[in-house]
């Protein structure tokens, strides 16, 4: 197993692409700590690793505020005694004309998209650089790699996560630590399911994306997280500040 006496934290693991990214590291031996807002979805993918025969667990945490983030990593080192892997998963938008969008909705899709990365990044770094090895991987977008319509504020916070993915990937090479970013195009989960269902416009939005995909399909949530996997892997020892698409071809650059 690619991940045998590894510890993974999944920042946002409670359903979605973050439960498909728990559920595949465990799947390779990584003990996995899987926090989200909801208790029960965090419950529920500890439950459907440990009935897998691994090891997991739960922290509820609400990743936009400071002060849960840093409980969060304590509880996880306080168990497992270890961060070996970082995966950042946290991610909400909606659609909608810049604009006629308020800055209360700004303000939503920064904190749970950009900030919660920020906060997870600094909690676990001071471990990670003690131990002189780890890995941190984001899930950004690929409307934060070339824009996206209606979605201004959104491809702005994962276009920051991938710019302060990149800085803090020369930061701490020293270190032994890789930091690196996903970026996937539409895929199957609750939120595009939300995205489909807010209007007839964003409904026809997500056709027409699906429509400028080469594969015609949305992603499924467990090729998400293959890509996770293969960064989180030895396989990826030597990749660092990099960003990989996983979007059908719907950008290739």
């Amino acid at each position: 197993m690619k991940l045998e006496g590894k510890t993974v934290l999944v920042a946002g693991g409670g359903r979605g692409i973050g439960r498909s990214v728990a559920l595949a590291l465990a799947g390779e031996g990584a003990q996995v700590a899987v926090a989200d807002i909801l208790k029960e979805n965090a419950e529920a993918v500890r439950d459907e690793i440990k009935r897998l025969g691994g090891r997991a667990l739960a922290c509820q945490t609400d990743l936009t505020r400071r002060s849960e983030v840093e409980e969060m990593i304590e509880t996880v080192l306080a168990v497992f005694n270890q961060i070996d892997i970082l995966v950042n998963c946290a991610g909400w938008d909606r659609l909608e004309p810049f604009l006629e969008s308020q800055e209360e909705t700004w303000e939503k899709i920064l904190a749970i998209n950009f900030k919660s990365v920020l906060y997870s990044v600094k909690a676990v770094l001071p471990h990670m650089i003690a131990r002189g090895s780890g890995k941190i991987i984001s899930i950004a977008s690929d409307a934060g790699r070339v824009g996206s319509s209606w979605e201004s504020v959104y491809s702005g916070a994962k276009g920051a996560v991938i710019a302060f993915s990149k800085t803090i990937a020369r930061e701490v090479a020293r270190y032994k630590i890789n930091v690196n970013v996903v970026c996937p195009g539409l895929t199957d989960t609750p939120l595009l399911d939300a995205i489909r269902a807010q209007s007839p416009q964003t409904a026809k939005i997500v056709e027409a994306v699906i429509k400028a995909t080469p594969f015609r399909r949305v992603a499924k949530p467990e090729e998400i997280a293959e890509a996770v996997l293969f960064l989180a892997s030895p396989s990826a020892d030597f990749i660092t500040g990099q960003t990989l698409s996983v979007s059908g071809g719907l950008t290739m650059i």
